[in-house]
C-alpha cells in the first residue's frame, strides 16, 4: 500500500505551564495544579505575579535531560534580556537555571509617559537614520539594566560603507532616555573571498530548459543576483542553459554565485553532520543568498529579517566576498540568532562575532578544499594586499583585536572584542606554540604564560556549540561563557575528562576565570543514550523526513503507538531518521540496537532494489554499519545490534537512510531503538 505523508509537528510556541514543574523535588503528576506547587515553582524561577515564560527552543540530551530556553513576558509585554534556560533532569526535576537577567521583573506601571511615535522620532534623530515601518511596541527592557518600561522602535538607513542598517532601538518610556540598540543586520566587517574555491560540485534544479541555482536537497537554498541594487528585494534567481556555471573570474557574474551557493551547501552539511542541525533554525528550511550587492560594496552581511546572506563585489581593499569562511560566518550569525540570541554589544557582542568566526572556520575545514585549505585566518582569500581580516591564533596581530580579556573588553567593537573568543578557541583546539596549518604559520601564545595542548577542533567546536545552544543567553559575558563551556565539556566528556580540564585551562590562557570546575568522577550517562527511543513522544529528539515518525494505523509498531516508517511509496524516494548523541568516554563497549521489519512488493530473491542503510556520522565522516533491503522482507520485527566501539568518547549521529527505486514499494519499519555502553 502506498502511504500518505504523515507527520507530527514539533515546531511551535508553547507557554510554560508551571503546575507540572517541580523545583529540586520529585516531579508531580501530570495535571497537578496545586497552588503550592505553582507558588514554589514561580518562586524558584523568580517569577512575579505578572510574569510568564514562552518556549523558544528545547535541547534534549541522550539521557533524557532537557534544557528548555524561554523568553519572558511581563503583563503581556515582551521582556528584552529576560530570557533564561531551565535545565531539567531526566525525571523532570528542575536542577539549575541560566539567566540573562536574574532579577524579578517589577516596573512602575505599564502606562508610558511618552508616546511610541515620540520615542521613534527621537531614535531616528539620534542615529541620523529614518523611523522604520514597524509600529512602536511597548516592552520591558532588562538587558544589563534594571527592568524599565520601554518602547521598541526601528530605525533604517544606510551606513557610510553602503551596508543597510535596520536597528531595534529601546527608549525609556518615562524619561525618553535611549537604553540600547540591537542590529537586525549583522555584517562581517569586510570578511570574504574572491573566486578561489576552484571547480566544485553544486546542487542545481532543472526548470523547463533552464538550470537554477536552487538546492532542493538542503532546504531549498537559492542564490540570487542582486543586480548591483541595494534594495531589499531578493533579486533575480541565477539561471544557466548548460549547468556549467561561471568561469573562475569576475568576468562572469555566475562565478561569485557559485562560491556563495557552494559555501551555503558546505555550511548546511557542517551543522547537519556535526550536530544534527537541519538548517539555521533547525526546521529544515534554508536561507537564501544574494550576490552582486551594490557597487564596489566591500562587505557581506547576514540579515535576520529576510533570513538571507548578502555579498558585495569588493572594491579597493577586497575581492568579491563569497568565500567559504564568509559563508559559514554569515549563516552562523543566523544560528546564534535562533539559539542564544547573543546581544551585539558588550562581551555578548564579542561572543556573537567569535561564534561566527569559529563555525566559519569549521566550515572551511569541513570543505577540505585544496584551493582554500582550512586555517585559522579570517578573510585571508579576499584581502587584495595578501593579508587577512582577523587571526584566531593571534588576534592582536590585526592591530585592533585583543588576545586577553579585561573588564574593558566589553567597550570594544564586537569585531575586536571577538579576539578573546577566537583566541580561546584556537588554544583549546590547537594548543600553544607554533605550527603550520593550511600552509600558513600559526602561533598561539597564552596570556598567563602557560603551555597548552589542544584537544582538536572537532571536540572544541562541539563544546562551543553545546554551550551556545544549551547554556548561553542574550547577555552572556566572557566569564559566563567560560563556565558554560566547562559545563558543556563535563556534559559531553565527563567532569574528570581531559577535555574538561583543557577547556578550563584554555580560558585561563585568555585571562578568564569562573566558578565551574572539573575533577571528581562524574558518572557517564547510563542506560539508553538515545532520547525518545520508541518514538512515543512523536518526532521529539529525532531529525526525520516529514511523516517518517508516525502513529498511522496503516501499519503496526512493535510496541506502543508510534514507530518510524521509511519509504513504502513505490516511487523513487529517500527518507532519513537520525539522532546525535555523545557516547561517554571510559567505556569498554558501545552497542546500537533496534528492531526492524521489512515489507516489500518486490518478488526477486537476488536483487536489492530498495535499501535501508544504518550509518554513523562523526567528525564529518559517514560510515555505513549495515544495509538491509527488500531481500530481508518478513512479517515480524527482527532485532539487530551493531558495534559502535570506535565512537566511544565521541559525538556521533546515528542515521537510518532509506532509499527506494521507481517501482514496487518497500517499507522499512524501525522501533524500540537503543544505544548502550558497557
Amino acid at each position: 500500500m502506498k502511504r500518505a505523508s504523515l507527520g507530527v509537528s514539533v515546531v511551535g510556541v508553547a507557554v510554560l505551564t508551571l503546575a507540572p514543574l517541580t523545583v529540586l523535588a520529585p516531579a508531580t503528576a501530570a495535571g497537578d495544579n496545586s497552588g503550592a506547587d505553582r507558588v514554589r515553582t514561580a518562586a524558584a524561577l523568580r517569577l512575579g505575579d505578572q510574569e510568564s515564560l514562552v518556549v523558544r527552543d528545547v535541547v534534549v540530551d541522550a539521557n533524557g535531560a532537557e534544557h528548555v530556553r524561554y523568553d519572558r513576558t511581563y503583563a503581556g509585554l515582551r521582556v528584552i534580556g529576560g530570557d533564561l534556560v531551565v535545565h531539567e533532569s531526566p525525571a523532570g526535576d528542575v536542577r539549575t537555571v541560566s539567566w540573562a537577567s536574574p532579577d524579578r521583573i517589577v516596573v512602575a506601571g505599564t502606562t508610558p509617559a511618552i508616546s511610541g511615535q515620540t520615542a521613534a522620532d527621537a531614535a531616528a534623530r539620534r542615529s541620523g537614520l529614518e523611523s522604520g515601518s514597524a509600529a512602536p511596541e511597548r516592552v520591558v527592557y532588562a538587558s544589563d539594566h534594571k527592568p524599565v518600561l520601554a518602547w521598541e522602535t526601528t530605525v533604517t538607513g544606510t551606513a557610510a560603507d553602503g551596508t543597510p542598517v535596520r536597528d531595534l532601538v529601546y527608549t525609556d518610556a518615562r524619561t525618553g532616555k535611549q537604553l540600547g540598540t540591537r542590529p537586525l543586520i549583522v555584517n562581517a566587517n569586510g570578511t570574504g573571498s574572491s573566486l578561489y574555491s576552484g571547480t566544485v560540485g553544486i546542487q542545481t534544479n532543472l526548470s523547463g530548459s533552464s538550470y537554477q541555482l536552487y538546492d532542493t536537497t538542503r532546504g531549498g537554498h537559492r542564490t540570487y543576483d542582486a543586480n548591483n541594487s541595494t534594495s531589499t528585494s531578493t533579486g533575480t534567481l541565477m539561471t544557466d542553459a548548460d549547468n556549467a556555471w561561471g568561469n573562475g573570474s569576475t568576468s562572469s557574474r555566475q562565478s561569485a554565485a557559485v562560491d556563495a551557493h557552494y559555501g551555503a551547501a558546505v555550511t548546511w552539511d557542517f551543522f547537519k553532520d556535526a550536530y544534527g542541525r537541519s538548517g539555521i533554525r533547525n526546521d529544515g528550511v534554508a536561507a537564501y543568498s544574494r550576490v552582486h550587492y551594490g557597487n564596489s560594496y566591500e562587505n557581506a552581511f547576514w540579515d535576520d529579517s529576510c533570513f538571507c546572506m548578502t555579498y558585495g563585489d569588493g572594491g579597493t581593499t577586497f575581492s568579491p566576498l563569497t568565500s567559504l569562511d564568509v559563508a559559514g560566518h554569515e549563516m552562523s550569525h543566523g544560528v546564534t540568532s535562533h539559539t542564544a540570541n547573543l546581544n551585539y554589544s558588550g562581551d555578548a557582542g564579542g561572543l556573537n562575532e567569535a561564534t561566527s568566526d569559529v563555525f566559519g572556520t569549521m566550515v572551511e575545514f569541513k570543505a577540505a578544499n585544496a584551493s582554500d585549505p582550512g586555517d585559522y585566518y579570517i578573510g585571508e582569500k579576499i584581502a587584495k594586499d595578501g593579508t587577512y581580516l582577523r587571526r584566531m591564533d593571534n588576534p592582536s596581530a590585526d592591530g585592533a583585536s585583543v588576545n586577553c580579556w579585561t573588564s574593558a573588553t566589553r567597550n570594544l567593537d564586537p569585531h575586536y572584542s571577538s579576539g578573546v573568543g577566537n583566541h580561546l578557541f584556537y588554544l583549546l583546539a590547537e594548543g600553544a606554540g607554533t605550527k603550520t596549518i593550511g600552509g600558513r604559520t600559526h602561533t598561539g601564545t597564552t596570556c598567563n604564560g602557560s603551555s597548552l595542548t589542544g584537544i582538536g577542533r572537532t571536540q572544541a567546536a562541539a563544546i562551543w556549540y553545546r554551550a551556545l545552544t544549551t547554556y548561553m543567553t542574550s547577555t552572556t559575558t566572557y566569564p559566563q561563557a567560560r563556565d558554560a563551556m566547562v559545563r558543556s565539556a563535563k556534559d559531553l566528556y565527563g567532569a574528570a575528562s581531559s577535555q574538561c580540564t583543557a577547556t578550563a585551562n584554555a580560558w585561563s590562557g585568555v585571562s578568564v576565570s569562573g566558578s565551574e570546575t572539573c575533577g571528581g568522577t562524574t558518572p557517564a550517562p547510563s542506560g539508553n543514550l538515545l532520547a525518545n527511543p520508541g518514538f512515543e513522544s512523536g518526532a521529539v529528539s529525532w531529525s526525520a523526513t516529514s511523516g517518517v515518525i508516525t502513529s498511522s494505523t496503516s501499519a503496526t509498531p512493535r510496541t506502543g503507538s508510534y514507530y518510524a516508517w521509511l519509504n513504502g511509496y513505490g516511487t523513487t524516494t529517500t527518507d532519513t531518521l537520525s539522532q546525535t548523541v555523545a557516547v561517554p568516554s571510559g567505556k569498554s563497549s558501545a552497542t546500537l540496537s533496534f528492531y526492524v521489519k521489512v515489507s516489500s512488493a518486490e518478488t526477486t530473491t537476488t536483487s536489492a532494489y530498495d535499501t535501508l542503510k544504518v550509518q554513523a556520522v562523526s567528525g564529518g565522516v559517514t560510515t555505513t554499519l549495515a544495509t538491509y533491503s527488500n531481500l530481508n522482507k518478513g512479517s515480524s520485527y527482527v532485532q539487530r545490534s551493531l558495534n559502535l566501539n570506535s565512537y566511544i568518547g565521541k559525538t556521533v549521529t546515528v542515521k537510518f537512510l532509506g532509499t527506494e527505486d521507481s517501482s514496487l514499494a518497500t517499507s522499512f519499519f524501525v522501533d524500540d531503538t537503543s544505544l548502550t555502553t558497557g
